[in-house]
């Protein structure tokens, strides 16, 4: 099944080019099935480019999923078109009185500040907040992975000497447990973060549960309450240029940047990017929407407020 998206969202003709399947609206409406309504607060600066990596891995599912895509009501985009913000894009007034069966909220290019000096920190708690009564299950990643794990258990994060950049080899702490089904022992992943959380503040607190984890770039998998909350600290759905696009990017801007590690071929710049990240972040898209989200969630989305009283 495709994923139900608005039409005239760039991503659709750009995916559709890479033969990935998707709908828009007037065709899904023939369709009688109840699909999955999935909401994305969307915290990048490149939206359209955030849009199109995470529709490119949702897609690549049998369920059909219905998307929203979320701003920060207070915060003003610098990098994408007002029309394409919208004509696209929700504030939460419109959605708070709905509920998901899954929501993604993506990493923030602020992870630098305090937490409490980011501009849209109020608005943000309240969706984090939200999501706990109103969503079956929520993917936090990167920045949001901290900052939620911050807002509810009190971790804090840590500068790191210098920027954990790079593609990652991470190994399974709960190698059974439905998230990973099909993966392999070993698996890589994506990194760009200037701040890590540490394992043990993490298993200080009861509710957490590390799931994966790499002896070079730190935590990566942390779930909470059966699999209602997921931080992740990497980014598996970079596209292949993302992390070469970054890093061309501080070395315009004369920033102390390092070659992102184990990312060319012999790690040589010259000799192109060496993608290896592509099967994992498939199957971690998949198996979340599959496991935790369709698995878990009423065909009655009112229902999902219930689930809140046995989590």
């Amino acid at each position: 099944m495709p994923l139900n998206l608005p039409q005239n969202l760039p991503a659709v003709e750009l995916l559709k080019k890479e033969n990935i399947f998707v709908m828009d609206l007037l065709r899904a409406e023939t369709q009688d099935i109840r699909p999955l309504n999935v909401c994305i607060l969307n915290l990048m600066p490149l939206k359209i480019t955030t849009e199109t990596d995470l529709i490119r891995l949702l897609s690549n599912t049998p369920l059909q999923i219905e998307l929203d895509f979320l701003r920060i009501k207070g915060h003003t985009s610098k990098n994408t078109p007002v029309e394409h913000m919208m004509t696209f894009y929700k504030d939460f007034d419109e959605i708070g009185k709905r509920n998901y069966d899954g929501m993604i909220i993506t990493g923030a290019p602020v992870e630098q500040m305090d937490f409490e000096d980011v501009t849209y920190w109020d608005e943000l708690t309240e969706i984090f907040d939200w999501a706990r009564n109103h969503v079956t299950s929520t993917l936090y990643i990167c920045w949001s992975a901290q900052a939620s794990l911050y807002h509810f258990y009190g971790i804090p994060k840590y500068p790191l000497a210098k920027k954990q950049f790079g593609v990652f080899n991470h190994t399974l702490l709960k190698s059974t447990f439905p998230l990973f089904r099909g993966f392999d022992d070993e698996f890589y992943a994506p990194h760009s973060r200037h701040t890590e959380i540490k394992r043990q503040d993490i298993e200080k607190v009861p509710d957490l549960t590390i799931l994966s984890e790499s002896e070079d770039s730190g935590v990566y998998i942390v779930v909470a309450r059966g699999g209602r909350e997921f931080f992740v600290t990497g980014h598996s759905e970079y596209a292949p240029e993302t992390l070469h696009n970054e890093y061309l990017r501080d070395l315009k801007k004369q920033l102390p940047i390092d070659q992102p590690k184990n990312y060319y071929k012999e790690d040589d710049l010259e000799k192109g990017i060496l993608v290896r990240w592509r099967a994992h972040a498939n199957l971690l898209f998949t198996n979340w929407l599959n496991y935790f989200v369709y698995q878990e969630t009423p065909f009655d989305s009112m229902a999902i407020e219930q689930l809140s009283e046995i989590s």
